[in-house]
C-alpha cells in the first residue's frame, strides 16, 4: 500500500478582521507547520516514508472556511485531523464535524489570546455534537513569540498522530481468514460487525484447498519459489527431531520444506497480490485480497493430512526474507482474527513485527523449584507467564537484534546483516510433532532473550458488551539452560519460548503474575516489543472499544476530553460508559 492516510491540520483563527485575525495570521499558522514539521520528522508508514501533512489553504476564521478545508481534506486522502490554535476562535463555527475520523485540537497555554478559552469551547461543542475530540494543553504559560512545542505537548501530539494514522490505515482494507474455526477456537469465529463497524475493514474468505490448487498448478513465481527456497535451505537451521522412533518421516522432510516454501509464497499473494502471476497468466489471483492482516485456520483440517503452516507464519511475521529487509505482515496462528486485530493494532502504532503467542502457563516460583531445583529471582521473583505458540512466531521475537547494546525489534529499515544473522542463528526449526500435526511440516525454535520491555494486549469479544481489549506492559526474563529445557519439555521442546513478566500495580488484576494470567480473556495474546500500552488505551477510544484491564500509569492515559463527562474517579468505568454512548466508530 502506498496511497497512506494522510493528517490534515487546521489552524483556527479568531475571524473578526480589522486588526485581530491580521495579527494572528503569522502566528497561527507557523503553529501549523512547526507541528507539520514534527509529523514528517518523527512518524513513519510501514513502508519506512515519511507520513504525509496538509496543512489547510489559509487559517480558519469561520465556516466558510471550515467547509473549504474539510473538501480540500477529503480530496487529498486525509484520514484524521488536528486543530491548533494560539487565541480565541468561535468553537462550533471552525471545527471539523466528520464523525468517522479521529479529531484533536491542540490550544496555544499563553496569556496574551485565550488559545485555551477556545480549546475548552470548541472541545465542549464537540461532545455536545457527539464527535469526540482529544484536547492537547500545555501544563505552563509561554510567551506568543514561543515557537518550543513543550515536551508534554510534543508526545500528546505524537501519540495522538500515531493512533489516528492506525485507525486511517485500517479502513477499507481486508482481514483475510484462510479457512475457519480452529478447534473451536473462539477468536477463530470471524464477526463481520466488528470488524466492519469498529474497524471500517471488510472480512475476506478462503478455504484452505486454495493453498494445494495453487501448489498443483503452480500459480506461484517459479523464479521467486527458486530463490526463496534455496534462501530457506541455507539459513533455516533443522533442528532434532523430536518424535517418536516410530513417528519419525525423515524421508519426507525435503518434500515439506519444498511445500512450506510454496505456502509461504501463496499466503502473502493471496494477501496483496503479485503482478507477476498475471505475467503468467493468473490475473484473477493477481490481485490478492487487499489484506492487512490475515489467519490461517491449520488445525485439524489441514495439518492432520499436509504440512504446517508454522514456517510460513513465521517468514510473514517476520521483518526479512530472502528479498532482504521488509514490513512485517500481520499474520494469525489458527486464525484467530481476534488475536489478528491485536497484533494489527500493535503493529500498525510501531510499524513493527509482532509475536503470536499462546498465554500457556503461570509458573509459580514454588512450582518451577519443584519441578527444576531452581530458585525464582528478580524479576521473576514472583513467577512467570509462558507465552508459548504451538509452532511459530516471529524471528524478530528472538530479539536478537541489538541496538545499543540492548535486545530489541528494530524498525525494518534499521535492519543490518548482523541483526538478522543473529535472529537466524537463535532459531532452529523442528520436524512437527506428529501427534499433533500428522501432515508433518515444521516447527519454529528459540528463547526469547530477557530483560526487554514488551506490551501484550488481546481483544476479546462479550455477547451484550461487544469488544473489549486488554493491556499488560512487562518484561521478558531469562532461564538457565537446564530450568528453560526442563519446562519446555513438559510441553514441546520444538515450540519458540518468551518467558513473560507484567508490571504489578498491587490494584485489580495486577496484584500478582498469578492474577494477571487468571484475568487474561482467551488463550492468544499479541505481544509488541516496547512499552505501548499507553497508545493502545488512546487507539481504543479512538475505535469506541473499552479497555477492561491495564497497568499503563494514569498520567499517560490519553482519551478524548469528553471521556471526562462519564466520570473522573473511576476512569475504567468511564471508559465503557463512553464507549457505550458513542458507539462504535463505523457504527
Amino acid at each position: 500500500m502506498t496511497n497512506y492516510p494522510k493528517i490534515g491540520i487546521r489552524p483556527i483563527i479568531d475571524g473578526r478582521r480589522r486588526g485581530v485575525r491580521e495579527s494572528l495570521e503569522d502566528q497561527t499558522m507557523n503553529m501549523a507547520r512547526r507541528v507539520a514539521a514534527l509529523y514528517e520528522a518523527e512518524l513513519r508508514y510501514p513502508d519506512g516514508t515519511p507520513v504525509q501533512v496538509v496543512i489547510a489553504d489559509s487559517t480558519i476564521g469561520g465556516v466558510a472556511e471550515a467547509q473549504a478545508t474539510a473538501t480540500k481534506f477529503r480530496l487529498e486522502g486525509v484520514g484524521l485531523t488536528l486543530s491548533v490554535t494560539p487565541c480565541w476562535c468561535y468553537g462550533t463555527e471552525t471545527i471539523d464535524m466528520d464523525r468517522t475520523m479521529p479529531h484533536a485540537i491542540w490550544g496555544f497555554n499563553g496569556s496574551e489570546r485565550p488559545g485555551a478559552v477556545y480549546l475548552a469551547a470548541a472541545l465542549a461543542g464537540h461532545a455536545q455534537l457527539g464527535i469526540p475530540a482529544f484536547g492537547i494543553y500545555g501544563e505552563h504559560v509561554q510567551d506568543a513569540d514561543d515557537e518550543t512545542i513543550p515536551d508534554e505537548v510534543r508526545s500528546r501530539l505524537l501519540d495522538y498522530a500515531t493512533a489516528g494514522l492506525a485507525v486511517a490505515q485500517m479502513r477499507g482494507r481486508s482481514y483475510l481468514a484462510m479457512g475457519g474455526v480452529s478447534m473451536g477456537i473462539a477468536g477463530s469465529v470471524v464477526k463481520d460487525d466488528f470488524w466492519s463497524k469498529y474497524l471500517g475493514m471488510r472480512n475476506e474468505y478462503i478455504d484452505m484447498s486454495e493453498f494445494d490448487r495453487r501448489v498443483r498448478e503452480n500459480i506461484f513465481d517459479p523464479e521467486e519459489f527458486d530463490k526463496a527456497y534455496a534462501w530457506i535451505r541455507e539459513n533455516f537451521t533443522q533442528g532434532e527431531d523430536f518424535n517418536p522412533d516410530a513417528l519419525k518421516m525423515s524421508d519426507k522432510h525435503e518434500d515439506w520444506w519444498i511445500y512450506c516454501t510454496k505456502m509461504t509464497l501463496i499466503a502473502r499473494d493471496l494477501m496483496v497480490g503479485n503482478p507477476r502471476l498475471a505475467e503468467l497468466g493468473f490475473g484473477e489471483e493477481a490481485g490478492g485480497h487487499g489484506a492487512i492482516a490475515a489467519g490461517f485456520q491449520g488445525q485439524r483440517q489441514w495439518t492432520d493430512g499436509m504440512p504446517n503452516g508454522d514456517v510460513m507464519e513465521t517468514i510473514l511475521n517476520t521483518q526479512f526474507d530472502w528479498n532482504g529487509p521488509r514490513p512485517a505482515y500481520v499474520m494469525a496462528t489458527e486464525n484467530d482474527a481476534l488475536n489478528g486485530a491485536s497484533m494489527l493494532f500493535n503493529h500498525l502504532l510501531t510499524n513493527q513485527a509482532q509475536l503470536f503467542s499462546d498465554v500457556r502457563t503461570f509458573w509459580s516460583p514454588e512450582a518451577v523449584e519443584r519441578v527444576t531445583g531452581h530458585k525464582l529471582t528478580g524479576r521473576a521473583s514472583g513467577g512467570i507467564i509462558d507465552l508459548r505458540n504451538s509452532g511459530s512466531t516471529t524471528l524478530d521475537g528472538t530479539f536478537a537484534a541489538t541496538q545499543d547494546g540492548e535486545h530489541v525489534i528494530k524498525d525494518w529499515w534499521d535492519l543490518t546483516e548482523a541483526d538478522t544473522q543473529a535472529m537466524l542463528d537463535a532459531t532452529t526449526f523442528h520436524p512437527a510433532n506428529v501427534e499433533y500435526f500428522r501432515g508433518g511440516g515444521f516447527s519454529t525454535h528459540f528463547r526469547s532473550a530477557g530483560e526487554v520491555p514488551v506490551t501484550m494486549c488481546r481483544i476479546n469479544l462479550v455477547d451484550g458488551l461487544g469488544p473489549v481489549i486488554q493491556i499488560a506492559e512487562g518484561w521478558t526474563v531469562e532461564l538457565p539452560d537446564e530450568v528453560a529445557t526442563t519446562i519446555e519439555v513438559r510441553t514441546d521442546r520444538a515450540w519458540p519460548t518468551t518467558w513473560f513478566v507484567p508490571n504489578l500495580t498491587g490494584e485489580g488484576a495486577f496484584t500478582s503474575v498469578y492474577e494477571v494470567m487468571n484475568q487474561w480473556g482467551a488463550n492468544h495474546g499479541a505481544i509488541a516489543y516496547g512499552h505501548i500500552g499507553a497508545k493502545l488505551i488512546t487507539l481504543a477510544a479512538m475505535l469506541r472499544i473499552p479497555v477492561n484491564m491495564h497497568n499503563v500509569p494514569d498520567e499517560q492515559v490519553f482519551r478524548p476530553k469528553a471521556w471526562s463527562a462519564f466520570g473522573t474517579r473511576d476512569l475504567e468505568g468511564a471508559d465503557f460508559r463512553a464507549c457505550d454512548a458513542y458507539g462504535p466508530l463505523y457504527g
